[in-house]
């Protein structure tokens, strides 16, 4: 994990500010990708207690090894049998005697907030959302470093796969082969399970794989990415072969057009809105704006949908130090569909394209 690992952690100082601004004394950290974030562990059933002055992370036996390897500068308390972790919370925070105690309320349940609620009748508990979340849009070396590692896996595995494609092969297949040469080098797995569509599936942006044969069709769409120490890469491409329909080449190249437009929008101050409409006129002037129905991208980190969000309502202009995808679709249900999507860097003056795999209509044309 990338976490600072120094006893003065950059993004901890960061959420304190926060903290100062929204009134609350402490937070309470629950969202277990947060926790990863912030002090470097990689277990879950852990939460953190970040105050004005320290951070004490509340985890079990089970993890006592690993939490002295991988934090040796935080705070440690491990629970006893028989005592639960939010028990060993409340305990902290009343002897800390904080008044107004923030929680990540997107990550917390009705049930165990009313839990906190009970636990620290003497404490105001202040619902605050996002806190974190805003630090990890803006990615540090570490963490760029990291998803070049997650783009290479995700690349290897898909050279394998296309250099041992055969007819026979079923989408669920090419799923099980992916997610095999990712761990197989060193991945903790793919980003999400892969999205595989032959022919007319190609048309669901979020099918699932089923036991289709590729020879059943000409084409078939491949939407992957790898897990390389929790960071994610994201990459869509369609590979064709045998007789490919006029409609279905012209659907490929108007997408790809319109990538590469919005690719080419990117650098710090555009709005984000901006960029989605440089792809999305494009493919409206086709006369398919109709089938192109999802946002043009997302941000990608620990999570694999996380912000920023490209998409016709973001008014956020694009900063350094955010990955973002670019994904276009065109997308005809019975018939087949399109998306192309690469993850791009923004830099200081205007953007790296992470992803290299080829994808102008002859390299996407392949022998099986």
């Amino acid at each position: 994990m990338a976490a600072p690992r120094s006893k003065s952690n950059p993004r901890v100082s960061k959420l304190r500010r926060q903290l100062k601004q929204s009134g609350a004394e402490a937070l309470l950290v629950t969202n277990f990708k947060n926790v990863t974030y912030l002090t470097g562990f990689t277990g879950d059933d852990s939460y953190l207690l970040v105050t004005a002055k320290e951070e004490i992370l509340f985890s079990d036996p089970r993890y006592s090894e690993q939490l002295e390897e991988e934090c040796p500068h935080v705070k440690l308390e491990v629970r006893e049998q028989g005592v639960s972790i939010l028990d060993s919370v409340a305990k902290t925070v009343s002897k800390a005697k904080i008044g107004k105690l923030g929680i990540e309320s997107s990550s917390m349940t009705v049930q165990f907030f009313k839990k906190v609620v009970a636990k620290l009748p003497r404490v105001e508990i202040k619902p605050l959302d996002g806190l974190v979340e805003e630090l990890r849009v803006i990615k540090d070396k570490g963490e760029i470093a990291l998803t070049r590692d997650a783009v290479s896996l995700a690349e290897k595995a898909f050279a394998v796969l296309k250099a041992g494609l055969r007819g026979d092969q079923t989408e669920k297949e090419l799923e099980a082969l992916l997610t095999y040469d990712i761990q197989r080098n060193g991945g903790r797995g793919t980003s999400f399970p892969p999205i595989v569509g032959v022919g007319p599936r190609a048309a669901r942006p979020h099918g699932t794989p089923g036991m289709v044969k590729m020879e059943e069709e000409s084409f078939v769409l491949i939407d992957w990415g790898a897990d390389y120490r929790f960071y994610k890469s994201d990459l869509t491409r369609v590979l064709f072969y045998g007789k490919v329909p006029a409609k279905m080449k012209k659907m490929y190249e108007t997408c790809l057009k319109a990538q590469l437009a919005a690719i080419d929008k990117i650098k710090p101050g555009v709005i984000m809105s901006d960029v989605d409409k440089a792809a999305r006129s494009i493919i409206a002037k086709a006369g398919w704006g109709k089938q192109f129905g999802h946002g043009l991208g997302h941000g990608i980190g620990l999570d694999i949908h996380e912000a920023p969000r490209l998409n016709s309502l973001s008014d956020r202009p694009l900063e350094p130090g955010m990955i973002v995808t670019v994904e276009p679709g065109i997308y005809f249900p019975g018939f087949g569909g399109v998306r192309i999507e690469d993850d791009i860097l923004v830099t200081k003056d205007g953007h790296e394209v992470l992803t290299s795999v080829p994808k102008s209509f002859e390299e996407a044309t392949i022998s099986i």
